[in-house]
């Protein structure tokens, strides 16, 4: 029976016959010509469509098998990490960088807990967002880590899922620096790798509680 081809970034479709890929575009941030690529490719390759996801990437659905390792090297782009044990994309908002209503700057922020933690493998699946301001856009309270811009600084929260059983992540500090939320989010991680639990951190938080997890991480 056909499956997902984790080593090439492809997930089989519904017709159990083709494959979607989805390029890693940090933040959903993109250049004309990286889009270019990417609609040339699906062309090429006889694609059924492109798919703009929910995590900021542009999935090419619909090819072949034989066509995956074809297409990965005429994108040039890596892999999104869409499937697999491992940190996804981190969802980031456009910040100060781009939005009128941005507080602090996501983007920054963003890309670089994207440049240190996407891909990176887990004992279970981690979902990281980071929004400008408490508007939210990129969702962070739905996140394993959720970071949100205010007007003195990041507020940071945790254990966040919108899967089967929906939770709003919890707050564990807030008024932070950029600097103070890469400590963080450092010690989350390692508590995450240290714990092995392959469950949700949600669950994880559900199980030993809010207070014994923030002791777990030096709060």
């Amino acid at each position: 029976m056909a499956k997902d081809l984790l080593e090439k970034g492809a997930i089989l479709q519904r017709d159990q016959e083709t494959y979607a890929i989805a390029p890693h575009l940090p933040g959903g941030i993109v250049s004309a010509e990286q889009l270019g690529k990417i609609a040339d490719v699906a062309k090429k390759y006889g694609a059924a469509t492109l798919k703009v996801t929910s995590s900021q990437r542009v999935a090419i659905v619909g090819l072949k098998e034989d066509d995956i390792d074809k297409a990965w090297e005429d994108l040039g782009i890596k892999p999104g990490a869409a499937i697999g044990l491992c940190v996804r994309s981190i969802k980031i908002c456009p910040g100060t960088t781009f939005c009128k209503r941005g507080q602090q700057d996501a983007v920054s922020l963003g890309l670089k807990l994207d440049e240190k933690y996407h891909g990176m493998p887990l004992p279970s699946k981690f979902k990281m967002a980071v929004s400008g301001c408490m508007n939210s856009c990129s969702e962070p309270a739905i996140k394993d880590i959720g970071i949100m811009g205010t007007p003195k600084g990041y507020t940071v929260m945790v254990g966040g899922n919108a899967a089967i059983k929906p939770r709003l992540a919890d707050v564990i500090a807030d008024e932070l620096s950029e600097d103070d939320v890469l400590a963080l989010v450092d010690k989350i991680i390692s508590f995450t790798k240290t714990n092995g639990s392959k469950h949700r951190l949600s669950r994880v938080i559900d199980e030993m509680g809010i207070d014994k997890f923030k002791e777990e991480i030096g709060l």
